[in-house]
C-alpha cells in the first residue's frame, strides 16, 4: 500500500476523532468512563495485530521475530513517554487556557523535525525545513482567534511555567514519535510482531491507569472491570474503533514512511476537523482559518514536491570545447 494512501486515511480518521467524541457526549458530559476508551483501543490493536501475525506465521518462510530480552525491553519506553506526556499536559492546562494550549501544541511540528534530524540522522533540505516551519505557522494561524476577542489577550499573559510545560509537552510528543520510528526500523522484524509488543505494554499501562483511578476514588463505583462498558453506545464504540485503527495506521507509517509524513497527516486532519465543524456544529469560519489552510497546502507542496517544480533550475550549458568535439564527430560520421 502506498504511503500517501495510508496518510490520507490517517487524516480522515484523525479528523473524525474529535467529531465522534463530541457526538458521544450526552448533555455536555460523558456517560461512560473516558479512561476506558484508550484501554479498549489498545486491546483492539493488540487483537488485530495478533491475528495478522498468526496469518503471517502460516506462511513459509515464517516472519522474522526477535525475541531476546535486549530487544523486547525497549518496547515499554514509548508507553512510559506517553504516560509522562499525559501528566505534563494536565500540568500545562493548570497554567494556560485551552486556546493557548492548542497553539503551543504546534511546537511539536518543529521539535519532531529537530529530533528526526538528531536521533535518526535523517537529513532534510533547506526547502523541507522551511516547509516544516511554514506548517507550524499555518496551523497556528488557523487557531488564532480575532484580536477583538478576550482570549486574544490571554495568549501572552500566562505564567512562565505554562510555556515551559507546553514546550516540554511538545518535546515529549515528538520524542515518543521519533523513538517509535526507531523501534520499528531498527531491524527487519515483522510489523505485526512489533505491534504485538508495543500494544501489549500499552494495554498494561492503560490498565494500570484504570487501577490508579480506582484507588484514588476508594473503589466507590467498584473495580474498573465491572464498569468497563457502562454507558457505552454505538457512537462510543465508533470512537474506540477509530482510535484503534488510527494507531495501526500510525505504526504502518512509522515502519514504511516516517514521522514527518505522520505530522503532515495529523496537521491536515486538524484543519479538516475545523472545516467539518463549520458544516456539522455551526462553527463560524474565520479569515485565519482560510489563511491557515492556504499556508499548510503551500507547506505540503514545498515538502513533498520535486524541487524542480518549485524552483526554476538553471539550464545546463555545454562547454564550448564539448560542442566543437561533438560537431567534429558528426562531420566524420557524415563523411
Amino acid at each position: 500500500m502506498r504511503w500517501y494512501v495510508v496518510a490520507s486515511l490517517l487524516t480522515v480518521l484523525t479528523s473524525s476523532q474529535g467529531i465522534l467524541t463530541t457526538l458521544s457526549q450526552s448533555n455536555g458530559g460523558y456517560k461512560y468512563d473516558y479512561a476506558t476508551v484508550p484501554f479498549l483501543a489498545e486491546v483492539f490493536k493488540l487483537l488485530v495485530s495478533s491475528v495478522f501475525l498468526w496469518r503471517e506465521m502460516q506462511n513459509s518462510p515464517p516472519p522474522k521475530m526477535t525475541m531476546d530480552w535486549k530487544s523486547v525491553r525497549l518496547y515499554p519506553i514509548p508507553s512510559i513517554i506517553y504516560l509522562i506526556h499525559n501528566n505534563v499536559q494536565f500540568a500545562t492546562l493548570t497554567y494556560v487556557d485551552t486556546s493557548t494550549y492548542q497553539i503551543m501544541g504546534n511546537l511539536k511540528i518543529v521539535t519532531t523535525g529537530i529530533l528526526f534530524r538528531l536521533f535518526l540522522k535523517r537529513k532534510l533540505t533547506n526547502l523541507q525545513w522551511m516547509a516544516i516551519v511554514l506548517l507550524a505557522v499555518g496551523t497556528t494561524t488557523s487557531q488564532v482567534k480575532g484580536c477583538g476577542e478576550a482570549s486574544c489577550d490571554s495568549l501572552f499573559s500566562s505564567p512562565i511555567q505554562g510555556y515551559l510545560f507546553g514546550a516540554l509537552s511538545a518535546c515529549l510528543s515528538a520524542l515518543a514519535g521519533v523513538y517509535t520510528e526507531f523501534l520499528m526500523k531498527k531491524n527487519n522484524d515483522s510489523l505485526y510482531w512489533q505491534n504485538v509488543q508495543l500494544y501489549t505494554f500499552g494495554s498494561i499501562f492503560n490498565m494500570g491507569r484504570l487501577l490508579m483511578d480506582d484507588f484514588r476514588s476508594g473503589f466507590e463505583e467498584g473495580p474498573w472491570w465491572q464498569r468497563l462498558f457502562n454507558g457505552y453506545n454505538m457512537t462510543t464504540w465508533l470512537v474506540v474503533l477509530n482510535l484503534g485503527t488510527t494507531g495501526l495506521l500510525v505504526s504502518w507509517l512509522m515502519k514504511y514512511a516516517d514521522n514527518i509524513v505522520k505530522v503532515y497527516a495529523t496537521s491536515m486532519a486538524m484543519l479538516l476537523t475545523m472545516v467539518l465543524s463549520v458544516l456539522l456544529f455551526d462553527f463560524k469560519p474565520t479569515v485565519q482559518l482560510f489563511l491557515g489552510i492556504i499556508i499548510c497546502m503551500m507547506s505540503l507542496h514545498m515538502y513533498f514536491a520535486p524541487p524542480s517544480t518549485i524552483v526554476d533550475l538553471p539550464l545546463t550549458v555545454k562547454p564550448a570545447s564539448e560542442s566543437v568535439s561533438e560537431g567534429s564527430v558528426e562531420r566524420r560520421t557524415d563523411s
